[in-house]
């Protein structure tokens, strides 16, 4: 595949933007927070970095997906919250604290697992021709694009504050319209492979939605957590950074593979419907909760 200008200049461009969004919300206390309350965050964290690759896993695998499919579907699962999963745990009455700490967490631990877990994919639905292993120089590549953003906003939001507060509305706009072009490339790219596939990758990326949703909720639940825990963790693992496993398939430098795109761009449009529904639900059920006693 023949590496487009667009795709190598504009997609770590438009990651950088949304990453810089990312780090302008986030202050060294959503991290030193882990410390103070460990608990929810370990159990977020747990959901998100053991559970669902094991489950996208088998979802792939019961859903017969092509091999280009399967790993993007892998990519999906090993990418981290999304920063539109504080949003939504808002809404839905949420710890949102627990949100922008788990969104930074993740989104560090995501650099160094994302590698791990696309390499297995690789490696065990693809042929020896077909792989391309995310390799230590490309591994590197990712951490600067990604976090190097993350910390010039959190620097931006120490030493001005007040341009930082100004600043995080307008960005996160420009960061949700890039998301949008982003996912229209992503399918615009590989339109065939999106006619051909994409009842069946629609399919499984809504039951893989879904159930990242129930895990996220239940899980917590069961291991005491309160409902807003459980909302807020809900919400992180349910909503993926779509735009991040978009831009790790397209790039020209990385994946270089538009039919890896696809889970990713299917499931971003997916999410915001399901993720709606999931915040209508929890608190339709807690206020019949509260009726009944």
């Amino acid at each position: 595949m023949a590496a487009s200008p667009l795709l190598t200049i504009f997609l770590p461009l438009a990651l950088g933007i949304i990453m810089l969004g990312l780090g302008l919300s986030l202050t060294l206390a959503d991290f030193t927070r882990v410390a103070r309350y460990p608990k929810p965050v370990l159990v977020g964290l747990a959901c998100q970095l053991l559970l669902l690759p094991v489950a996208c896993f088998f979802i792939a695998k019961a859903f017969g997906l092509a091999p280009a499919l399967a790993v993007g579907m892998m990519l999906l699962a090993a990418s981290p919250g999304g920063t539109t999963a504080n949003l939504y745990s808002h809404l839905a009455h949420g710890d949102v604290a627990l949100n922008i700490t788990l969104t930074a967490v993740s989104s560090v631990i995501a650099i160094l697992t994302m590698p791990l877990i696309v390499n297995f994919s690789l490696a065990h639905f693809m042929t020896d021709d077909q792989a391309l292993p995310l390799q230590f120089g490309k591994v590197l590549q990712v951490f600067v694009i990604v976090l190097g953003p993350v910390a010039i906003g959190m620097a931006l939001r120490r030493r001005f504050p007040a341009f930082a507060a100004r600043m995080e509305k307008p960005v996160k706009i420009v960061s949700a319209l890039f998301l949008l072009v982003i996912v229209l490339m992503a399918v615009i790219k590989d339109w065939q492979t999106v006619t051909t596939y994409a009842p069946v990758v629609g399919l499984a990326a809504l039951c893989f939605n879904l159930l990242s949703l129930a895990v996220g909720y239940y899980v917590p639940r069961m291991l005491n957590l309160s409902r807003r825990q459980a909302v807020a963790i809900g919400m992180e693992i349910g909503i993926h950074n779509g735009t991040l496993a978009i831009a790790l398939a397209l790039s020209p430098a990385l994946l270089n593979n538009s039919t890896m795109a696809i889970p990713a761009a299917l499931y971003s449009v997916l999410m915001f419907f399901t993720a709606a529904a999931f915040g209508w639900w929890v608190n339709y059920a807690h206020g019949r909760e509260l009726t009944a006693e």
